[in-house]
């Protein structure tokens, strides 16, 4: 597929073919959800946990003799039902992550980029370098892009005054290539790529 490449200014000045197969394939929407899923399972930190009454601080030794004194029995101040004893079965530390396969991921991957395409959201540019580190001046070029809502901005790695000049907009974000994932482009409105940044992630998708 050809897509129009843009300056800045949102000039036309040429021309990328893009593969279909990245760009322009089905949007399979049941993969947003394998996969946004798991992207948000790892994210969960899983380090809740209680003690039970191996960890908790008290003597070991039996409180008073077993008969006689009209009480009932009494094993250890660990116990869970003394004041500052263990827990019953006390929580222990999990790990939520998990990996789809590869196919499901790259399959989510191609099905967002293809939707963006398709939806007129992907602008591609013909280069993202900046001359000053200015946040003011980026978010005068996002308006001017018609993409100054929620924008996810890509180019390679390295561009430190695109990086620098976007970090303060709140509702816009700076990703390279290799870090564009199913989460993030589904969170915003437009996708902005160098042509550098586009051919990556096609060959990205396609390795």
């Amino acid at each position: 597929m050809k897509v129009t490449v843009y300056n800045l200014k949102r000039e036309q000045v040429g021309e990328l073919d893009l593969s279909d197969e990245v760009f322009g394939t089905e949007v399979k929407e049941h993969l947003f959800y394998e996969v946004v899923k798991a992207q948000l399972a790892s994210r969960r930190s899983g380090t809740k946990a209680t003690k039970e009454r191996s960890a908790v601080a008290g003597s070991t030794k039996k409180l008073y003799r077993q008969k006689g004194t009209g009480r009932a029995r009494q094993g250890s101040i660990r116990a869970p039902h003394h004041a500052g004893g263990g827990m019953a079965h006390a929580l222990e530390p999990k790990d939520w992550s998990y990996r789809p396969p590869r196919k499901v991921r790259i399959g989510a991957l191609k099905s967002a980029l293809s939707l963006f395409a398709k939806e007129g959201r992907l602008i591609v540019l013909d280069s993202l370098e900046v001359p000053e580190v200015k946040t003011k001046a980026i978010a005068a070029t996002l308006t001017t892009l018609q993409a100054d809502r929620k924008s996810l901005v890509v180019d390679t790695a390295g561009n430190e005054k695109l990086v620098k000049s976007l970090r303060n907009l709140e509702n816009h974000q700076y990703l390279p290539p290799e870090g564009v994932n199913v989460y993030d482009l589904l969170r915003h409105d437009h996708l902005i790529v160098s042509r550098d940044a586009a051919k990556a992630l096609e060959a990205r998708c396609l390795r």
